[in-house]
């Protein structure tokens, strides 16, 4: 991740951050992690006093307009119906800062490779996983324009998508 985007003195809001296992990537004036599950984000207060950690309510992201630089979503989508997404997308586009990114990982079915895709939907709780083409669709659908990073896999079977999106209306006002 650190090769395709600079954090340095950037807020980051980790969106689905469970127990804080991304945490340590970031310095902790500029993490927030998040999460619907109060035991995980308990359990991620004590593994890492040094980060901030909040417990996600009602689908709203208490911060304010454009405050965030990044929002982090590693591992999440896959457990998240495409209509729930959608009540996010809206809260995604409020909080980031001009310029701000979306920066998604998620493991990804694969067209022609049937075997990994069943291994996967054993393998994986997730109810949703989708092939990139539906990743890319959801954040498309709401006004993002999305870069695929890279795509790889894990032990063979498991394949994961790495892309980032940004809101359309924030790349007309950016030279980049």
């Amino acid at each position: 991740m650190q090769s395709h985007f600079t954090f340095e003195g950037r807020s980051v809001l980790d969106f689905g951050s469970g127990t804080g296992a991304n945490c340590s990537m970031f310095h902790p004036l500029y993490y927030i992690g998040m999460d619907p599950d109060a035991g995980r984000i308990r359990y991620a207060q004590q593994l890492f006093p040094q980060h901030r950690f909040q417990v996600l309510k009602n689908n709203t992201i208490p911060f304010p307009q454009e405050s965030v630089d990044y929002i982090l979503i590693i591992a999440v989508l896959h457990h998240i119906s495409s209509e729930e997404i959608s009540r996010y997308m809206k809260e995604f586009q409020r909080v980031l800062k001009p310029n701000g990114t979306i920066i998604v990982m998620e493991p990804c079915l694969c067209k022609n490779k049937p075997l990994c895709n069943r291994f996967m939907k054993w393998y994986d709780k997730g109810e949703y996983i989708r092939n990139e083409v539906q990743y890319l669709q959801l954040f498309q659908d709401h006004d993002y324009d999305c870069t695929v990073l890279e795509r790889f896999h894990k032990c063979f079977l498991y394949h994961e998508l790495f892309f980032s999106a940004k809101p359309r209306l924030q790349n007309k006002t950016s030279p980049e």
